[in-house]
């Protein structure tokens, strides 16, 4: 069974669950899950992780993303996108490209963003989506996001496309209508894609029809290393004595360790074997290990 990332570009009309549990199938793993829900409508990366690369998930979550995105001006709808129930309607006012560029230098850099009720955050255990579909909206505190890059790519008529590049927690149907907000009218989004997800910019990306010929071919195709995501962190080689202790939880003081405390990759020859922790004084403990 396969160990490691698979980067999947995600059709439209596919929930990130269904996708992933297409790729589970096919890749025949016990296990997996996704780094980043993508909304239905959405297409683009969706990292998922087979079996124990599970395990890392969290190190993809908090990582940047950069998307391509077309908000439709002058309409508004409930979800924030085109699948959602029209709510408003409002003119749209004429909009020189100069004049959206300067709008949307005001979104860079950090700020606070209101998650959209259509989300999947829980309240007392129900996602919010749940509770919207209900009729029902409850307060929802605002988080801190930021905007590394916001560009205009096209414009035409009532519609405008944009690339961001933005930390985790970022919703972008939130952003396309604070924009629509911010240009005068309102809006909401027509199409959005997911162009890559750190450290993942320039790996190719796998459809479920070249994933699933591939294993009718008897191959697995692009599966990753699930050491992919850690390479900021400092590498620590164990040799065979060490490698049997830490896996029994205990602390190894490895050969040649410099840096000071902080995570660490864990290997045995070349073997990966998880995430450590190093005291700063030359200790390293175990801190989340792979079953191999």
């Amino acid at each position: 069974m396969p160990i490691g990332i698979v980067l999947l570009d995600k059709p439209a009309g596919l929930s990130s669950n269904a996708a992933l549990q297409r790729v589970r199938r096919l890749y025949g793993a016990t296990k997996a899950g996704h780094a980043g829900s993508l909304d239905p409508l959405a297409t683009g990366m969706l990292p998922i992780c087979l079996d124990e690369a599970t395990k890392i998930a969290g190190e993809i979550l908090s990582s940047r993303k950069r998307y391509r995105f077309t908000i439709f001006l002058g309409v508004s709808t409930r979800t924030g996108d085109r699948e959602g129930q029209i709510v408003a309607r409002s003119s749209v006012p004429d909009l020189a490209p100069q004049r959206i560029e300067a709008v949307l230098e005001t979104f860079l850099g950090p700020g606070r963003q209101v998650p959209p009720m259509y989300s999947a955050l829980k309240r007392e255990g129900r996602p919010l989506y749940e509770l919207a579909r209900a009729g029902v909206v409850v307060e929802r505190e605002a988080r801190p996001i930021e905007i590394f890059e916001l560009r205009l790519l096209a414009q035409n008529g009532a519609s405008i496309e944009l690339e961001t590049h933005c930390s985790k927690g970022t919703y972008v149907r939130t952003l396309a209508e604070d924009i629509a907000r911010a240009l005068g009218t309102c809006g909401h989004v027509m199409a959005l894609r997911r162009v890559s997800v750190e450290p993942f910019e320039r790996e190719p990306m796998q459809t479920l029809e070249s994933i699933a010929l591939a294993c009718e071919n008897g191959t697995l195709p692009g599966v990753l290393p699930a050491d992919w995501p850690l390479a900021h962190l400092p590498a620590v080689h164990l040799d065979s004595l060490q490698a049997a202790r830490i896996c029994h939880g205990q602390a190894v003081v490895p050969v040649g360790l410099a840096g000071g405390a902080g995570r660490v990759r864990l290997y045995q020859a070349e073997r990966f074997l998880g995430i450590g922790e190093a005291d700063g004084l030359g200790s390293v403990r175990p801190k989340r290990l792979f079953r191999l």
